[in-house]
């Protein structure tokens, strides 16, 4: 028996462009003894492997209910008859796949022999990253397929996640050149690679702080002041904003904000011109703030979430979904004494006539660095097979 573990070298998540490297190893696990001795099964024996090639495909799985695929996706559910088929048992249609590779032909080991080989492959800049919502999922794995003579092929998969950040042009553009303190040596340019020109592009749009003001208001009058210091977040960071009520003319008796994403179906593969958009919560903050003067909402953007994209099935998209409820007429006022020393009780009124406000204010979310979120992933980076 032949033993065959693939490990992704640097964790769970990539850029789309980066390049993924994955370790895989083969060991002989049949126990060693003579030849004398060798039973006729072949335990005790080398064994050999034919061939084993590796491959990345990302799968897409859809909801009928929802998604028609279009022409061009339909097409690709007819894989080829080649004996390595990567995307064999898999659900859904293939929508990427690169140019398998060769690890190895004829590989022989005998008993506690281990080879271990390295499949390297770029991630195509404009494969689509990894997301699983109620429409569209998008998965990625790398695929590793052996065989020995006259057996059927044995498929080895290992997921991971994939990111994307758009706007990355031509990389020259973020090389940084150090100018020599001794002006007869030469000028030495430092490379900058995917990862550390993506890292910049999020940082320059996400550090940008400009407070947003917004005027809260309805039919009856001004409910009050929301402040948002920046319009460009993370993954993994925090959302925070505040709330002023003072010069308010309509009474707020609670409010809530809420982080959503909506998936917006491209119009052709919708199922129904008319359906409704899925739209998923993923943190709240609620608060009672009759007699509030002011306020702040912290919301966490988890990890685990795919910033916005758009394919040729779905756009993602992200905003702050708001729900204020306030009194139809102004309440009587608290009267605070004189005295200090004196105490004095507000009783509110049994009944409140409300209304209900609703409003939603559309943020980008981006990603951020993949090895952060490896950090928390709880994908396996390993996994293995007998041959």
């Amino acid at each position: 028996m032949i033993e065959a573990v693939a490990t992704i070298t640097r964790g769970s998540v990539y850029l789309a462009g980066e390049t993924l490297e994955c370790k895989v190893t083969f060991t002989n696990r049949n126990p060693a003894c003579n030849s004398a001795s060798a039973s006729p099964g072949g335990v005790g024996r080398s064994s050999t492997l034919a061939w084993a090639s590796a491959q990345i495909h990302c799968q897409c799985n859809i909801s009928e209910s929802r998604v028609i695929l279009p022409r061009s996706a339909s097409s690709e559910l007819s894989g080829n008859e080649t004996s390595f088929v990567p995307s064999r048992g898999e659900r859904g249609i293939t929508v990427l796949s690169t140019q398998p590779k060769i690890l190895f032909c004829d590989l022989t080991l005998v008993p506690g022999e281990s080879k271990t080989f390295y499949y390297r492959e770029v991630i195509p800049r404009d494969a689509p990253p990894s997301y699983k919502g109620q429409s569209v999922k998008y998965s990625y794995k790398v695929t590793i397929g052996t065989q020995r003579l006259n057996s059927p092929t044995k498929l080895l998969r290992v997921p991971f996640r994939v990111l994307v950040v758009y706007g990355l042009g031509d990389t020259s553009v973020y090389e940084e050149s150090s100018t020599p303190s001794n002006p007869f040596l030469a000028e030495q340019k430092k490379e900058t690679t995917l990862l550390d020109m993506a890292l910049q592009v999020i940082s320059t749009i996400t550090s940008r702080r400009i407070p947003n003001f917004y005027n809260i208001t309805n039919e009856q009058g001004k409910v009050g002041r929301f402040c948002l210091f920046k319009p460009a977040y993370k993954i993994g960071e925090d959302i925070i904003a505040t709330f002023d009520f003072t010069g308010a003319t309509i009474p707020c008796l609670q409010f809530s904000v809420s982080l959503q994403s909506q998936e917006n179906i491209s119009e052709e593969c919708r199922r129904r011109p008319s359906q409704i958009l899925a739209v998923t919560t993923y943190s709240k903050h609620q608060e009672f703030c009759l007699h509030t003067k002011k306020t702040h909402i912290q919301l966490p953007i988890p990890l685990y979430i795919t910033p916005g994209f758009i394919t040729d099935i779905l756009c993602l998209k992200y905003h702050l979904h708001f729900e204020f409820i306030t009194a139809c007429q102004p309440l009587p006022d608290h009267v605070i004494p004189a005295d200090q020393s004196e105490s004095s009780t507000w009783q509110g009124p049994r009944n409140i006539d409300v209304d209900t406000m609703v409003w939603d204010l559309p943020i980008k979310i981006l990603p951020t660095n993949p090895l952060q979120a490896s950090s928390v992933s709880t994908v396996k980076v390993s996994n293995s097979i007998s041959v």
